[in-house]
């Protein structure tokens, strides 16, 4: 195991190690055998403008303490701490920071580089949130310098400013040029922490993954990565036009925060001086309003057919990106099995799981049952009633048609029943312990030998995707790349193993999904607390 001792102690004295920037020196910690630097400044910026390279120092700059995290509108508190333990940090729009952990500080170490984007949406979250998303054990087992970052998110970083001044020029995009600038800080400084500039790939999980492909999809990142890796995250085809919906909707929400904030449009460029407090009551009433007259704004990047050239699925695969390998995947269930029906589902008997069925399914119920079967043989009828189905048939749609494409794509599901309250399917965010080779540390998942062997699988095809652009290697069975025509998945579970479209037939047979909602932010209001102005 890598987890860290407990008798590990940090002991700071000036001879902690020091590492050039192209800004200035910094100072970090060396616990063990790994060397840790965080809250290193990547960038500047002002409100809703662009980000810039930060001022140089003279000296040495102390890197031991996390940077600030974004200002959220609201900070979803977990339904469980238990099963998804949070870490909140202090808010700042001044959060443009990066966190680095690494085996080596030779400039010709050449290690591979693996840069996590966290997830949350393009709303909330940070580098820090969850206990999953500390890298040293990462760093440890793989040999690899591990990264993480904070930028701007919500209406920080994309209200559409547009109109009211040059300066806000791509506003509605700020929290992805925050995400460019930390790659180029990246790609220019990394060298210095062992880490090898023309070997990086970015992952990320759930908003996490979208990011990934929505830098896949900006062309000033170009050259600052060359592999991507997306954990239930994958954008879902919108269409054209409801691309354009988004951008009008976009401005105007922007229109009513300055009416909100009591700025005629003409001074436009006050917002930039209001309190965090003012500009984010003024956005909630927005969104409020919004929401009442049947619109929504779904915070994130807005195509502007220059700097992001939006959704693959929309907008088509770029040249420049197509050719970066990828694995993509996602949770067997997504929302798992915590606090549904009646008890735990493995106590439930064929009445109650028929009754359950029926209820949920109705007519479908049948040919639903007998394709899990198939598709499942060693699982419980039960769990079919937890099945996602939104997220699985978004990564046979994105793996088939990029393989198509030329693209080269593998995907994966994680399958492992968590012991929790006597045996519960996975949940979103369920695979980030094992990818960072951190299960230890997520007590509800935690199954003895079955999580030390699963996470030196994930962990080493991830390591091993990270350095060579392919994550087979020998402690999982071949893995294949998707193809046009089917898609091989690799199912980590207790038992390990590969499939091709052995549940096609089973996502077929649910009912026709639901209209969805793309614009999640309006359910903010609630919970943020704060009342809208009539």
């Amino acid at each position: 195991m890598y987890m860290r001792k407990l008798t590990s102690q940090v002991v700071m004295t000036y001879d902690d190690p020091v590492a050039d920037t192209k800004y200035g020196k910094v100072r970090g910690l060396k616990i063990d055998s790994t060397y840790i630097f965080r809250g290193i400044k990547y960038a500047d910026a002002k409100r809703f403008q662009q980000p810039v390279e930060v001022e140089p120092w003279e000296g040495v700059k102390e890197a031991f303490q996390y940077g600030y995290v974004s200002c959220e509108l609201n900070t979803p508190i977990p339904h469980d701490q238990f099963t998804v333990p949070h870490f909140f940090y202090p808010q700042n729009e001044n959060c443009q920071y990066i966190n680095i952990w690494t085996q080596s500080l030779k400039k010709d170490a050449k290690r591979p580089v693996m840069v996590w984007l966290h997830g949350g949406g393009w709303f909330s979250g940070s580098s820090v949130e969850l206990l999953s998303y500390d890298g040293e054990n990462l760093s440890v087992f793989g040999d690899v310098v591990v990264v993480s970052l904070n930028h701007r998110l919500n209406v920080l970083g994309y209200l559409d400013m547009s109109k009211y001044g040059p300066e806000f020029a791509n506003s509605a995009n700020a929290g992805l040029a925050d995400l460019v600038m930390a790659m180029k800080w990246i790609h220019e400084n990394i060298e210095n922490f062992g880490g090898d500039p023309d070997n990086v790939t970015i992952f990320g999980q759930s908003g996490g993954g979208s990011k990934v492909v929505s830098l896949m999809q900006t062309p000033e990142a170009d050259g600052t990565f060359n592999k991507a890796i997306v954990e239930s995250g994958l954008p879902r085809p919108q269409g054209q036009e409801a691309t354009a919906k988004e951008i009008a909707n976009r401005q105007e929400m922007a229109a009513l925060i300055l009416k909100y904030l009591d700025i005629p449009e003409a001074e436009a460029a006050k917002i930039v001086d209001v309190s965090w407090y003012d500009l984010a009551q003024a956005t909630m009433n927005a969104i409020y309003v919004m929401k009442e007259e049947g619109k929504s704004v779904s915070w994130g990047p807005v195509r502007d057919g220059k700097y992001f050239l939006g959704y693959p699925r929309d907008w088509g695969w770029r040249d420049e990106t197509i050719k970066y390998p990828m694995l993509v995947g996602s949770i067997i269930s997504e929302s798992g099995s915590l606090g549904l029906g009646d008890g735990c589902k493995n106590r439930w008997d064929d009445a109650l799981v028929d009754k359950y069925m029926q209820e949920k399914f109705g007519e479908y119920a049948p040919k639903i049952a007998e394709e899990f079967k198939k598709a499942y043989p060693e699982r419980r009828l039960a769990d079919v009633l937890f099945i996602d189905t939104g997220g699985r048939n978004n990564n046979y749609d994105f793996a088939t048609n990029r393989a198509a494409a030329g693209g080269p794509t593998w995907n994966w599901l994680f399958c492992l029943e968590s012991p929790y309250n006597g045996g519960a399917m996975p949940w979103h965010n369920a695979e980030e312990c094992y990818v960072f080779h951190n299960a230890e540390y997520i007590e509800a998942q935690y199954v003895p030998e079955v999580s030390e062997r699963l996470q030196d699988q994930m962990a080493g095809a991830w390591v091993q995707f990270a350095k060579t652009g392919d994550p087979n290697f020998c402690l999982i069975p071949q893995w294949d790349k998707a193809t046009a025509e089917s898609m091989p998945t690799m199912r980590f579970d207790a038992v390990t193993d590969q499939k091709v479209d052995y549940d096609k037939d089973l996502l077929a047979s649910f009912p026709p999904p639901k209209p969805m909602s793309f614009g999640g932010s309006g359910k903010m209001y609630a919970i943020f607390g704060l009342k809208p102005e009539e």
